[in-house]
C-alpha cells in the first residue's frame, strides 16, 4: 500500500471563496488526485495525491479555471539545481530581453535572443534615451530665450541646428547601446543572438523567418515574450500612406518643422510636443478627449496652462476626421476646421507586437488589445512561456519591464519571485515634470475608500520661489481613518526626483504624521511632501522657513 503524497500550490488570481471552490473542483478532476482543499485567505492549495501525478497536470488544471498556480514546498518546487543544458528562447532584446539574459546566464541555462530590428529594444534606441536627450537640448534652447531671471541676465534667441543636436543624440545612443547591449553578447558565451522574425510553431518550438530569406526552428524548455510596443495607428480618413510622423521619425528629425500638428494627449505627445516647440517650430496640440484623460483632471489643467503660456496652440475634445497631404503640407480636418502644417506627429498611444507571433499555436493568451496575459511571476496561459515588458498586461516602463524580465528568468530556472506591482512611480518629462505614484483621488473614491487629500500650491514651496518658478502643485491622498499615504501627484520642476521618495513611503506604510515629522532638507523640492504632509493639520504660511 502505498503512501498518499501532498502538493501544495500558491494561487493567484482568486478574489472569493467561489474562486476557492472552482478551483477545488479543477483539481479534484485531475486523475490521481484524492482530495484537494482550497483557502481563499491563504491563496493556497493543498492536493492529496493517490500516486505520482506531473505537477504540469495540476497547474494545467488551474489555468484552465482562470487561475494561476505556483507549486510549493516538498520536491515539486525545489529550485532547479543545475540548470545546463535548459534552454530558453527569448523574442525582442530590450531592457526585459536582456535582464531575463544575464539572470538565466548566471544559472546555466542556454539562451537564444532572436531580434528583428535593432539590438536593444526601444527604450535605448527609439525611446526613452533620445526622446530625453531631446528634450534636454529644447530645455537649455528655452532657458537661453527666457527665464525668471532675464531682468538681470540678458535673453536672446539661440540659433538651433538641428542636424548637429540629432549627430550628438546618436552618438550618446549608440554609446549605450554598445555598452549595455551589444557588449554583453559579445562577453557572454551562453547567450546567442539570432535576426530575424519569431513565431511560435507550438508550445516548445520556434519558427525564426531571418533576415537573409532563410528559415530555421529553434526549440525550447522555456520562452520569454518581450517582444515590445510600437506606436498605435488610428484609424482616420486619408492617413494612410502619408509621411506622418510616429515618436520614431520625430526623434530622427534632422529638420525642424515649420508647424507641427501633434495628435494625442498622453506622455509621448506632450513630451515632444513641448520640445519641437521650445526648438523653435510652432506647434498645434489635438487632444481627442483632454491632457492625460486618465489622470487627476488638475494635473492635465496645470500641464495644459503651462504649454498655451509657451505658445502652444491646443484644440481639445475633438478627433481628427480626415488627413490630406498634398504640396509637403498636411490639412487635418478636425472640430468643424482645417489646420495646415508641414508635419505631423501621431502619438496616440502604443500597441504591444504580438500580432505576428502565433501565440494561438503555444496557448498563450491575450487581451482585447493584443497584450499578453501574465500573472505575478510572469507566466502566461501556457506555464512553460513567460512574458515581459510592453508586450504584456502590465505598466509599460522599462524598469517594470527590466525587473520582470529579472522576474521570469528567476522563476524559468525554478524559483518563486512575485513581481510586486503596488507601488509603481511614474514621470513625465515635460517642464514642469509631472510625476505620480499610488492611488489618485478620483481612483481612491471608485474603489470605495474614503480619502481625505491636500494639495500644496508651490508658492508655499521654499526651493520653488528661490527658483522664481511656481508652477505647479504636490497633491496628497491618505486614507481618512489611518491617515496611511496612498498616493501622491507632482506637476513641479524635477518632480521625477522627489516621487520616488513618496514611493518609499508607501512601501513602508508611512501616515502623513509619519511624513510631517521626517527630517527633509532645506530648499529642496523634495521638502514639499513634507510641506503637503504637514498641511493636513497645520497652516504652512504660518511656519518658520525650515517648516519644522
Amino acid at each position: 500500500m502505498t503512501e498518499d503524497r501532498i502538493a501544495e500550490l500558491k494561487i493567484t488570481g482568486m478574489t472569493c471563496n467561489g474562486c476557492a471552490a472552482h478551483v477545488r473542483e479543477a483539481l479534484e478532476s485531475v486523475p490521481g488526485v484524492n482530495k484537494a482543499e482550497v483557502s481563499y485567505p491563504g491563496a493556497l492549495a493543498r492536493v492529496v495525491l493517490e500516486r505520482q501525478v506531473p505537477m504540469q497536470s495540476l497547474t494545467a488544471a488551474v489555468a484552465r479555471c482562470g487561475y494561476g498556480a505556483l507549486p510549493l514546498g516538498s520536491d515539486f518546487a525545489a529550485p532547479m539545481r543545475d540548470a545546463q543544458g535548459l534552454r530558453v528562447a527569448i523574442i525582442g532584446s530590450g531592457g526585459a530581453a536582456f535582464a531575463a539574459a544575464i539572470r538565466l546566464q548566471e544559472g546555466g541555462a542556454e539562451v537564444t535572443i532572436i531580434e528583428r530590428g535593432t539590438i536593444g529594444g526601444t527604450c535605448v534606441n527609439i525611446g526613452c534615451v533620445p526622446s530625453k536627450i531631446l528634450i534636454s537640448a529644447a530645455h537649455v534652447a528655452h532657458v537661453r530665450t527666457t527665464s525668471p531671471f532675464d531682468g538681470g541676465i540678458s535673453a536672446l534667441q539661440p540659433s538651433v541646428n538641428r542636424a548637429v543636436l540629432l549627430a550628438q543624440q546618436q552618438v550618446r545612443v549608440e554609446e549605450l547601446r554598445k555598452a549595455k547591449y551589444e557588449s554583453i553578447l559579445e562577453s557572454s558565451a551562453n547567450i546567442h543572438l539570432v535576426h530575424g522574425e519569431a513565431r511560435f510553431k507550438d508550445g516548445r518550438t520556434l519558427v525564426v523567418n531571418g533576415s537573409d530569406g532563410r528559415e530555421q526552428t529553434i526549440a525550447f524548455d522555456r520562452a520569454l515574450i518581450a517582444a515590445g510596443a510600437s506606436p498605435a495607428i488610428p484609424s482616420v480618413t486619408g492617413l494612410s500612406g502619408t509621411p506622418f510622423w510616429t515618436s520614431t521619425e520625430a526623434l530622427a528629425a534632422q529638420d525642424l518643422p515649420e508647424h507641427l500638428i501633434v495628435y494625442g494627449g498622453s506622455y509621448v505627445a506632450l513630451e515632444l510636443a513641448q520640445a519641437f516647440l521650445r526648438l523653435g517650430s510652432r506647434v498645434t496640440l489635438v487632444v481627442r478627449s483632454r491632457i492625460l484623460s486618465h489622470s487627476d483632471p488638475a494635473i492635465g489643467d496645470a500641464i495644459q496652462e503651462v504649454l498655451i503660456d509657451e505658445g502652444m496652440r491646443l484644440v481639445a475634445g475633438n478627433e481628427i476626421k480626415q488627413v490630406q497631404h498634398s504640396g509637403g503640407q498636411f490639412t487635418v480636418e478636425v472640430g468643424g476646421r482645417r489646420i495646415v502644417g508641414d508635419r505631423l506627429l501621431i502619438a496616440t498611444g502604443r500597441t504591444a507586437n504580438t500580432a505576428g507571433l502565433d501565440l494561438k499555436h503555444a496557448g498563450v493568451l491575450t487581451n482585447a488589445h493584443g497584450a499578453v496575459r501574465v500573472d505575478e511571476y510572469l507566466r502566461t496561459s501556457n506555464l512553460d512561456i513567460y512574458a515581459a515588458g510592453d508586450c504584456t498586461t502590465n505598466p509599460e516602463y522599462v524598469y517594470v519591464a527590466a525587473a520582470a524580465g529579472t522576474r521570469a528568468a528567476v522563476n524559468m530556472l525554478g524559483g518563486a519571485e512575485p513581481l510586486d506591482l503596488s507601488v509603481v512611480p511614474g514621470v513625465i518629462f515635460t517642464d514642469p515634470q509631472i510625476a505620480t505614484v499610488g492611488l489618485d483621488e478620483v481612483t481612491a473614491r471608485e474603489k470605495e475608500i474614503r480619502v481625505d487629500t491636500r494639495t500644496l500650491s508651490l508658492d508655499n514651496v521654499p526651493r520653488a520661489l528661490a527658483n522664481f518658478d511656481t508652477r505647479g502643485f504636490i497633491k496628497l491622498v491618505a486614507d481618512a481613518e489611518t491617515g496611511r499615504l496612498l498616493g501622491v501627484q507632482a506637476v513641479a520642476a524635477q518632480a521625477g526626483e522627489l516621487i520616488q521618495t513618496a514611493a518609499v513611503a508607501m512601501r513602508a506604510q508611512m501616515t502623513i504624521h509619519d511624513l510631517a515629522n521626517q527630517l527633509f532638507p532645506y530648499l529642496t523640492m523634495v521638502e514639499g511632501i513634507k510641506l503637503a504632509a504637514q498641511t493636513f493639520t497645520k497652516d504652512v504660511r504660518q511656519l518658520s522657513c525650515c517648516a519644522g
